[in-house]
């Protein structure tokens, strides 16, 4: 139900996934980075994007964890071997038949790529992702990449490029946690079960202090020099792949069409998340309209600002 919910009805939840969240920001710290390379501007960004996070422990952990990795980021990549041509780049297209070259008149395809870079004379999406780690799994997932693939098919054809491969820019999220401390009561009872396994009847245990923000910080940046929490894998697309893509884009818009015309929704158009997430139903929607907002949150694969297309 998330899928007609979402792309149907235009329901979207209130609440977002913190994981997806936090996403978002470093993408947006990254768009900032890669447009006018101040890291004061980034930072700053992010001061802005937490502002209760003396009040608010999940901010404070997304606020120390991307303050880190963005300073990090910028140490490790001080110069860049690409040029950068395009960021946050949109477009749209129509959907085609291509045994019979007849356009979709239900579905167009629209979409947002974070980059488009240039780099030895050649042209490469340019594209962010967070992660908790990065394994041969990880890399391989990459390869099935449907969406970035087909994006650049339609780069290529509204701006007369040939787009090579893309560039995916993967920074690690460190698992690293502040330091709580202890309450006095809680000191209290450890240091009476100290004095009671104690022979003299004495502890010398001292209260355990929360760790603060300055000594949290710095022990993160540490964590960013170690190797494997930044890395880039460079794919390039095989033109036989565009052609493959376009052929089964067509059957699954013509799958979600019909089920669409049913209202009716079942577990397995599952197989059709790469199109939920690429598709944009016609007509498109009147300038400045928003999606309803749910009352209860549901399960979604993407936030509102990244569902209409927008590749992650």
């Amino acid at each position: 139900m998330a899928c007609k919910w979402r792309y149907i009805d235009e329901l979207v939840p209130l609440e977002r996934d913190p994981n997806l969240a936090f996403g978002s920001v470093i993408h947006d710290c990254l768009e900032c980075w890669h447009g006018e390379r101040d890291l004061a501007k980034v930072l700053d960004h992010i001061d802005r994007t937490y502002p209760n996070r003396a009040q608010d422990d999940h901010q404070q952990a997304d606020w120390h964890l991307a303050k880190a990795m963005m300073s990090a980021y910028v140490e490790h990549y001080p110069a860049e071997e690409f040029e950068v041509v395009a960021l946050e780049k949109t477009f749209e297209g129509p959907i085609v038949n291509p045994a019979t070259g007849a356009t979709s008149r239900s579905f167009i395809l629209a979409g947002k790529v974070d980059g488009i870079v240039r780099q030895d004379g050649q042209y490469f999406l340019l594209e962010h992702k967070t992660a908790s780690q990065i394994d041969a799994s990880y890399l391989e997932r990459l390869w099935t990449d449907f969406q970035i693939t087909l994006y650049a098919w339609y780069l290529e054809q509204t701006l007369g490029i040939t787009v090579s491969g893309i560039i995916y820019n993967v920074l690690v999220k460190a698992k690293l946690r502040q330091g709580k401390g202890e309450t006095e009561a809680e000191f209290e009872a450890r240091r009476a079960e100290l004095i009671a396994k104690s022979k003299t009847g004495k502890s010398s245990a001292k209260r355990k202090l929360s760790e603060d923000d300055e000594t949290f910080q710095q022990r993160l940046q540490e964590k960013y020099l170690e190797p494997g929490m930044f890395h880039r894998e460079v794919l390039y697309i095989s033109r036989d792949q565009f052609e493959e893509l376009r052929a089964e884009l067509w059957e699954l818009s013509k799958a979600m069409l019909d089920a669409r015309r049913r209202d009716t929704f079942y577990p397995q158009h599952q197989l059709l998340l790469p199109v939920r997430k690429a598709l944009r139903l016609l007509p498109a929607l009147p300038l400045g309209r928003q999606p309803q907002r749910h009352r209860k949150p549901f399960p979604t694969d993407r936030p509102a600002r990244r569902a209409a297309g927008r590749s992650r």
